[in-house]
């Protein structure tokens, strides 16, 4: 009988273990990383003999450097791209000297390699309950220049990863980027580039704000686009404000339905700090972001993943003392799938990540996140947002 027993025991284990699909995941998210700037005061220098579409177009140059290039004018026109054709101008940041050892900030090399290793702390946590490895691929908000990603990725709990970097300098009037980074081992980027946002103000003024930042590429094999986004912020009132993101939400959909029209079949990834929340206008109205997936069709191909969190009371930061679910993740509605295991990527799971570590523990801002500043001081803490992640994953099938 014990014999007999071992053998049903066997033939069990072994069905189970045929009927069990292995998969493959990957993570895609994003952080905040809360002015992250270098020590070194700079300036925008923009060559606009080059190729638009070259990083070294625009890029960020340290103040006692500037006096070695060469400039065509003062230049005092509108900024934007193509009206720079030609010329080589410098274009000067309002927080130039903010972030250096002589400020009131007092920023440092101690500090500066503190917040790098804390932010990458953060990102290698990103999803990896889920996929044991750090993130495929993550958006970065509030980043200075390229210099300091390129830094960051060096950190130890990233440097096993080999991320490379999409990048541009924007025409943002505090001098602050987003950027992309990933694993080069696991997404192979085929087209980057930059989208404009043009805002104005009350007056008719032009305002200048952080560009959508666009990554097209193989992630394992399967074609998808990236969407990282900064849009403006509700500064002077939610109301009055309110258009600048209208728009910017205007600027992401076309740009999106304009990649899934050349590139049938992708599968995209909008992400980043909207400055609003998941039912506010830019979102639900101009961007078609639809809350569920039995809302989705080829007139609102978008899901936001977050709309389900916010509406259960979920928030990743506080905007004038009132919680906020500014910071998404939308996708196409092919990641989208009823199966639970799918012949390749679908959604599989997506959370603000909040660990005890990212929260503020005491006094005024209890509960809120543990953010890198107070006013002038740096606090050691790591953001005023949660990130964001969400995991992708498919049937793996050894070949």
């Amino acid at each position: 009988m014990k014999k007999y027993l071992i053998l049903i025991a066997i033939f069990c284990f072994g069905f189970t273990f045929s009927q069990q699909k292995q998969v493959k995941r990957a993570a895609i998210g994003f952080l905040n990383v809360e002015n992250l700037w270098d020590t070194i005061p700079s300036a925008d220098y923009i060559n606009g003999t080059l190729a638009v579409s070259n990083p070294a177009f625009h890029r960020s140059v340290p103040l006692d450097s500037l006096k070695f290039l060469e400039t065509t004018e003062d230049y005092k026109g509108e900024w934007s791209d193509d009206l720079l054709i030609g010329k080589k101008v410098i274009r000067k940041q309002i927080l130039a000297d903010d972030f250096t050892a002589n400020s009131p900030k007092r920023w440092g090399t101690k500090f500066y390699n503190q917040k790098l290793a804390n932010e990458a702390k953060v990102i290698s946590e990103l999803g990896r309950q889920y996929t044991n490895d750090n993130p495929a691929i993550c958006g970065l908000i509030e980043v200075e220049n390229r210099q300091v990603v390129e830094d960051l990725i060096k950190q130890p709990a990233l440097a096993r990863s080999n991320y490379g970097i999409v990048h541009f300098n924007s025409y943002d009037a505090r001098g602050i980027d987003v950027a992309i980074i990933y694993q080069k081992g696991r997404f192979s980027v085929q087209n980057s580039y930059k989208k404009e946002i043009k805002i104005f103000d009350e007056d008719g003024k032009r305002e200048y704000t952080r560009d959508i930042v666009v990554a097209i590429g193989l992630l394992d094999g399967e074609k998808v686009g990236i969407f990282m986004n900064h849009w403006p912020s509700r500064r002077g009132g939610e109301a009055i404000s309110q258009a600048k993101r209208n728009a910017a939400a205007t600027t992401l959909k076309n740009e999106m339905d304009k990649v899934t029209a050349e590139n049938p079949g992708i599968k995209l990834f909008s992400m980043g700090d909207y400055n609003d929340d998941p039912v506010s206008p830019s979102l639900k109205k101009y961007l078609n972001a639809v809350g569920d997936p039995s809302e989705l069709s080829d007139k609102y191909p978008y899901y936001n993943l977050m709309y389900k969190l916010y509406k259960a009371g979920v928030a990743s930061l506080a905007y004038r003392d009132a919680p906020n679910l500014f910071d998404q993740i939308i996708i196409s509605k092919n990641l989208y799938s009823t199966e639970k295991i799918t012949p390749t990527y679908s959604i599989y799971k997506a959370e603000i990540y909040a660990p005890s570590y990212l929260v503020n523990k005491e006094g005024q801002w209890k509960g809120y996140p543990l953010r890198s500043w107070d006013g002038d001081r740096f606090t050691g803490g790591y953001s005023d947002h949660f990130p964001a992640v969400s995991i992708v994953q498919k049937e793996y099938i050894k070949k």
